[in-house]
C-alpha cells in the first residue's frame, strides 16, 4: 500500500488473515452500530415508559416508513462507497477524490428531494397504512421533525462510508459514541424535563446525528490522500452514472423492503393497540439483534471491494466463507442471549404495571422467541448479499429484495388467516429466508464470472 496513506485509522484489507481482518473490522463497526441503535432504544424507552402504551404504538406505526426514508438515504451512501473501495484497493487516489467529491454532490441532490417527498407523503402513506386514528396526530409529529433531518442523516452516512471504504471502522464508533451520548442527555432533557413528548425525542436525535456527521467529515479532512483539488470537484456524467448505477439498486432495494414491512405494519394495525405496542417493542430490539450482522456486511462490502481491485480473487472467497463462520457463531450466542434474558430488554420499553402492559410484553417475548431461534438464517444474509455488492453487482441484491418482499406480504396476508394474530410473527422469517435462497447462488454466479476475468479492475 502506497506511503501516501498516512492515516493510521486506514486499514489495507487486501493482505492477512481474512478470519482475523474481517473480525477487527467489524468490531468497531459493531459497537459504533450498538451506539447508533441507542438512538431508537433510548427514544422508545423513554416514550414507552414516560409517555404510555399509546404514544409507543405511534412510534411503531411510523416504524417501516421512517425505515424506508433512512434506507434509500442509505442505500445510496453505501453503493457510492463500493466504488471508493475498489478504487482505495487499486490505489487510485486521484480517482478515489473524484468518487468521493462526485458522490458528496450527488448525496446533496439525493438529500433535498428525499426531505421534499417524505414530508409530502406522510401523513398519506399512514392513512393508507390504516394507522387508528388516536395514535395518528403523534406520529404525524414525529414524522415531521425526523425527516426534516434527512439532510443530516445523510451527511452521517456519507462520511461514514467514505470512512469504511478505506478501512476506518473506527472513526464511526468515535462519532456513534459522541451522538448516543447526547441523544440520551437529550431525550431525558426534552421529554421528561421539558414534557416536549415525541417532538422532544426526534428532535434529541437529529441534534446527535449532526454532531456524528460532523465529527466524521473533520476526520476526512485529515486524510492526505482526500484533499481535494477545483478539477475533483467537476461532476463526469460517466463517473456519476456509474455511482448511480450501484446505489440506484441499493436503494431501491431497501425501498422495496421497507414496502413489504408497511403491508406487515397494515396487518399489525387491525389487531389493536396494545398488539401494535409489543410489536412495537421487540422490532426495537431487532436493531440489536442485527447489530453485528450488519456490522459483519459492512466489513465485508469494504473486503470484497478492497480485493477486487487489488485482483485478489482467492481471497474473497476465503473471506466470505469465514464471514460466514463467524456470523453463524455469533447469531446463535445472540439466540441463547434472547432466550435468556429477552423478557428483561423488553421490560426497558413496557410497562408492566397495567393490564395492557402486561398483554403488550407477552406479545412481544412470544415474537421475541422466534425470531431470536431463526438469526442465523438472518446473518448469512447480510454477509452474503453484502459479498455480492462489494463485488460491484447491486442488481441480484436488489432481485433478493424482491424475494424478501414477496415472501414478507405473502405470509403476513395469508398466515393470519390460518393461525390468527401469531401468524405475522413468521412474516420477517420468511423473509430472510426468500432473500438467502436468491443471494447464496447468486453469489457463485457472480465469483464465477470474476475468477474467468483474466483482466485486473480498472
Amino acid at each position: 500500500m502506497s506511503r501516501l496513506v498516512a492515516s493510521k485509522s486506514i486499514k489495507n484489507l487486501t493482505e492477512g488473515s481474512p478470519a482475523k481482518l474481517l473480525l477487527l473490522f467489524s468490531l468497531p463497526l459493531m459497537a459504533g452500530n450498538i451506539f447508533q441503535q441507542l438512538y431508537t432504544v433510548v427514544d422508545t424507552a423513554v416514550v414507552g415508559k414516560v409517555l404510555g402504551v399509546e404514544t409507543l404504538a405511534a412510534l411503531g406505526a411510523v416504524d417501516w416508513l421512517n425505515w424506508m426514508v433512512l434506507g434509500i438515504v442509505q442505500g445510496f451512501a453505501q453503493g457510492f462507497a463500493i466504488l471508493m473501495a475498489q478504487r482505495f484497493g487499486a490505489e487510485q487516489y486521484k480517482r478515489l477524490r473524484q468518487v468521493v467529491a462526485n458522490s458528496i454532490m450527488l448525496s446533496l441532490i439525493c438529500a433535498i428531494v428525499m426531505t421534499a417527498v417524505s414530508q409530502g407523503a406522510a401523513r398519506p402513506v399512514l392513512n393508507l397504512l390504516n394507522t387508528p386514528s388516536e395514535i395518528q396526530p403523534v406520529a404525524i409529529a414525529y414524522l415531521r421533525i425526523l425527516f426534516a433531518g434527512v439532510p443530516v442523516v445523510m451527511a452521517y452516512n456519507l462520511g461514514a462510508c467514505v470512512l469504511r471504504s478505506m478501512g476506518d471502522g473506527k472513526t464511526p464508533l468515535y462519532a456513534m459514541v459522541l451522538a448516543s451520548l447526547v441523544n440520551i442527555g437529550l431525550d431525558v432533557l426534552f421529554v421528561m424535563g421539558f414534557g416536549w413528548g415525541v417532538q422532544g425525542a426526534a428532535i434529541a436525535t437529529i441534534i446527535a446525528q449532526f454532531l456524528s456527521a460532523v465529527y466524521c467529515f473533520l476526520k476526512i479532512r485529515q486524510i492526505e490522500i482526500l484533499h481535494m483539488t477545483r478539477e475533483d470537484w467537476q461532476m463526469e456524467r460517466s463517473l456519476c452514472g456509474r455511482l448511480l448505477i450501484l446505489g440506484a439498486p441499493m436503494a431501491f432495494q431497501n425501498t422495496i423492503i421497507s414496502v413489504g414491512g408497511m403491508i406487515v405494519q397494515t396487518v399489525v394495525n387491525g389487531f389493536g393497540v396494545v398488539f401494535i405496542a409489543g410489536f412495537t417493542a421487540t422490532n426495537k430490539l431487532y436493531g440489536l439483534l442485527e447489530t453485528a450482522a450488519t456490522s459483519y456486511g459492512y466489513a465485508m462490502v469494504t473486503y470484497a471491494g478492497q480485493n477486487l481491485g487489488a485482483n485478489k480473487k482467492k481471497r474473497i472467497s476465503d473471506g466470505i466463507r469465514a464471514g460466514i463462520l463467524i456470523s453463524l457463531v455469533t447469531s446463535v450466542m445472540i439466540t441463547m442471549l434472547m432466550l435468556t434474558l429477552g423478557r428483561v430488554f423488553l421490560g426497558w420499553f413496557i410497562s408492566a404495571d397495567a393490564a395492557s402492559g402486561k398483554q403488550a410484553l407477552e406479545i412481544a417475548f412470544k415474537y421475541l422467541k422466534i425470531m431470536s431461534i431463526c438469526l442465523p438464517i438472518l446473518y448469512v444474509l447480510h454477509v452474503t448479499r453484502s459479498c455480492i455488492q462489494g463485488l460491484g453487482n447491486t442488481v441480484l441484491p436488489m432481485v433478493s429484495g424482491f424475494a424478501e418482499f414477496v415472501m414478507r406480504t405473502g405470509s403476513a396476508l395469508l398466515l393470519p388467516l390460518l393461525m390468527g394474530e401469531n401468524g405475522i410473527f413468521y412474516a420477517e422469517i420468511l423473509a430472510w429466508s426468500g432473500a438467502d435462497l436468491i443471494l447464496i447462488p447468486s453469489y457463485f454466479y457472480v465469483m464465477n464470472k470474476i475468477k474467468n476475468r483474466n483482466i485486473p479492475f480498472h
